[in-house]
Protein backbone atom coordinates (compact mmCIF):
# COMPACT_ATOMS: atom_id res chain seq x y z
CA UNK A 1 0.00 0.00 0.00
CA UNK A 2 2.88 2.28 0.60
CA UNK A 3 4.33 2.13 -3.19
CA UNK A 4 0.56 2.70 -4.11
CA UNK A 5 0.69 6.16 -1.94
CA UNK A 6 3.87 6.83 -3.76
CA UNK A 7 2.94 6.68 -7.25
CA UNK A 8 -0.62 8.25 -5.96
CA UNK A 9 1.91 11.69 -4.62
CA UNK A 10 4.07 11.43 -7.97
CA UNK A 11 1.07 11.60 -10.15
CA UNK A 12 -0.02 14.39 -8.09
CA UNK A 13 3.24 16.15 -8.12
CA UNK A 14 3.53 15.61 -11.62
CA UNK A 15 0.54 17.33 -12.65
CA UNK A 16 1.17 20.33 -10.41
CA UNK A 17 4.85 20.81 -11.69
CA UNK A 18 3.65 20.21 -15.31
CA UNK A 19 0.63 20.88 -15.67
CA UNK A 20 -1.80 19.68 -18.46
CA UNK A 21 -3.44 22.20 -21.12
CA UNK A 22 -3.12 25.07 -18.79
CA UNK A 23 -3.70 29.16 -20.44
CA UNK A 24 -7.13 30.00 -21.36
CA UNK A 25 -8.77 29.72 -24.96
CA UNK A 26 -10.19 33.20 -26.54
CA UNK A 27 -13.78 34.32 -25.01
CA UNK A 28 -15.93 33.96 -27.06
CA UNK A 29 -15.71 31.55 -28.92
CA UNK A 30 -14.45 29.81 -25.18
CA UNK A 31 -17.09 29.77 -22.54
CA UNK A 32 -15.21 31.09 -19.39
CA UNK A 33 -16.04 29.77 -16.08
CA UNK A 34 -14.20 31.15 -12.77
CA UNK A 35 -13.88 29.30 -9.40
CA UNK A 36 -12.95 30.27 -5.75
CA UNK A 37 -12.39 28.33 -2.69
CA UNK A 38 -12.46 31.33 -0.22
CA UNK A 39 -11.17 28.81 2.57
CA UNK A 40 -7.75 28.48 0.84
CA UNK A 41 -7.64 30.83 -1.92
CA UNK A 42 -7.57 28.13 -4.57
CA UNK A 43 -8.47 29.94 -7.29
CA UNK A 44 -9.46 28.18 -11.31
CA UNK A 45 -10.45 29.25 -14.33
CA UNK A 46 -11.83 26.79 -17.04
CA UNK A 47 -12.66 27.50 -20.59
CA UNK A 48 -14.10 25.50 -22.53
CA UNK A 49 -15.28 24.17 -26.31
CA UNK A 50 -18.69 22.33 -26.69
CA UNK A 51 -19.11 21.52 -30.18
CA UNK A 52 -21.01 18.65 -31.86
CA UNK A 53 -22.05 17.45 -28.22
CA UNK A 54 -18.27 17.33 -27.16
CA UNK A 55 -16.16 19.20 -25.00
CA UNK A 56 -13.72 20.01 -27.94
CA UNK A 57 -11.12 21.79 -26.30
CA UNK A 58 -10.21 23.02 -22.34
CA UNK A 59 -7.82 24.79 -21.21
CA UNK A 60 -7.22 25.36 -17.13
CA UNK A 61 -5.51 28.33 -15.62
CA UNK A 62 -5.49 29.95 -12.06
CA UNK A 63 -3.28 29.75 -8.96
CA UNK A 64 -3.49 27.80 -5.83
CA UNK A 65 -2.41 24.57 -3.49
CA UNK A 66 -0.57 21.57 -5.35
CA UNK A 67 -4.21 19.64 -4.65
CA UNK A 68 -6.44 22.08 -6.68
CA UNK A 69 -3.89 22.70 -9.61
CA UNK A 70 -3.11 18.88 -9.97
CA UNK A 71 -7.16 17.85 -9.54
CA UNK A 72 -7.08 20.56 -12.47
CA UNK A 73 -4.72 19.25 -14.54
CA UNK A 74 -5.88 15.63 -13.96
CA UNK A 75 -9.56 16.97 -14.92
CA UNK A 76 -8.48 18.35 -18.14
CA UNK A 77 -6.62 15.44 -19.42
CA UNK A 78 -9.28 13.03 -18.37
CA UNK A 79 -12.03 14.87 -20.15
CA UNK A 80 -10.59 17.16 -23.05
CA UNK A 81 -12.22 15.54 -26.38
CA UNK A 82 -15.08 13.44 -24.68
CA UNK A 83 -18.55 13.69 -25.52
CA UNK A 84 -20.27 15.67 -22.55
CA UNK A 85 -22.24 13.06 -21.44
CA UNK A 86 -19.42 10.90 -20.59
CA UNK A 87 -17.89 13.92 -19.26
CA UNK A 88 -21.01 14.65 -16.50
CA UNK A 89 -20.44 10.93 -15.59
CA UNK A 90 -16.77 11.72 -14.66
CA UNK A 91 -18.07 14.26 -13.26
CA UNK A 92 -20.24 12.73 -10.84
CA UNK A 93 -18.24 9.93 -10.29
CA UNK A 94 -15.34 11.84 -9.22
CA UNK A 95 -17.16 13.56 -6.86
CA UNK A 96 -18.68 10.62 -5.28
CA UNK A 97 -15.34 9.48 -4.93
CA UNK A 98 -14.56 12.85 -3.32
CA UNK A 99 -17.99 12.32 -0.94
CA UNK A 100 -17.39 8.77 0.30
CA UNK A 101 -19.01 9.52 3.43
CA UNK A 102 -22.16 11.51 2.37
CA UNK A 103 -25.47 9.84 1.89
CA UNK A 104 -26.86 10.23 -1.76
CA UNK A 105 -30.61 11.54 -2.49
CA UNK A 106 -32.88 9.04 -4.45
CA UNK A 107 -36.98 9.35 -4.97
CA UNK A 108 -39.05 6.87 -4.06
CA UNK A 109 -42.49 6.35 -6.50
CA UNK A 110 -44.46 9.26 -4.53
CA UNK A 111 -41.68 11.45 -5.25
CA UNK A 112 -40.18 11.95 -1.62
CA UNK A 113 -36.48 12.11 -0.79
CA UNK A 114 -35.47 9.19 0.66
CA UNK A 115 -31.62 9.18 1.88
CA UNK A 116 -29.77 6.22 1.02
CA UNK A 117 -26.33 5.54 3.74
CA UNK A 118 -24.76 3.26 1.67
CA UNK A 119 -22.70 5.66 -1.29
CA UNK A 120 -22.18 4.34 -4.67
CA UNK A 121 -18.99 2.02 -5.08
CA UNK A 122 -16.46 3.74 -7.07
CA UNK A 123 -14.48 2.03 -9.49
CA UNK A 124 -11.06 3.12 -8.88
CA UNK A 125 -9.37 1.18 -11.51
CA UNK A 126 -12.06 2.82 -14.03
CA UNK A 127 -10.77 6.11 -13.12
CA UNK A 128 -7.18 5.76 -14.12
CA UNK A 129 -4.73 8.77 -12.83
CA UNK A 130 -7.71 10.45 -11.13
CA UNK A 131 -7.46 7.47 -8.16
CA UNK A 132 -4.33 9.48 -7.62
CA UNK A 133 -6.57 11.98 -5.71
CA UNK A 134 -8.23 9.34 -3.58
CA UNK A 135 -6.11 10.29 -0.63
CA UNK A 136 -7.86 13.88 -0.49
CA UNK A 137 -11.01 12.38 1.70
CA UNK A 138 -8.42 11.55 4.40
CA UNK A 139 -8.13 15.35 4.78
CA UNK A 140 -11.61 17.13 4.75
CA UNK A 141 -10.81 20.67 4.43
CA UNK A 142 -8.97 19.90 0.97
CA UNK A 143 -11.95 17.73 -0.11
CA UNK A 144 -12.94 21.42 -1.60
CA UNK A 145 -9.43 21.90 -3.46
CA UNK A 146 -9.77 19.18 -4.89
CA UNK A 147 -13.45 19.75 -6.36
CA UNK A 148 -12.89 23.32 -7.23
CA UNK A 149 -12.16 22.58 -11.08
CA UNK A 150 -14.71 19.94 -11.21
CA UNK A 151 -17.28 22.42 -9.91
CA UNK A 152 -16.35 25.15 -12.30
CA UNK A 153 -16.34 22.72 -15.19
CA UNK A 154 -19.68 21.19 -14.09
CA UNK A 155 -20.68 25.48 -14.34
CA UNK A 156 -19.76 25.43 -17.63
CA UNK A 157 -21.04 22.65 -19.23
CA UNK A 158 -24.49 24.10 -17.88
CA UNK A 159 -24.40 27.38 -18.69
CA UNK A 160 -23.27 26.18 -22.35
CA UNK A 161 -26.43 24.08 -22.53
CA UNK A 162 -28.57 26.54 -21.25
CA UNK A 163 -27.22 28.90 -23.80
CA UNK A 164 -27.78 26.47 -26.79
CA UNK A 165 -31.50 25.67 -25.60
Amino acid sequence: MADLEELYREIILDHYRSPRNRGELDSPPAHRVEGFNPLCGDEVVVSMVVEDGKLADLKIAGSGCSISQSSASLMSAAVKGKPVEEVRRLISTFKGMMSIHEATLEHDGNGAEVVQDEPEEIDLDNLGELAALQGVVKFPVRIKCATLSWNALAQGLDEVAAEAS
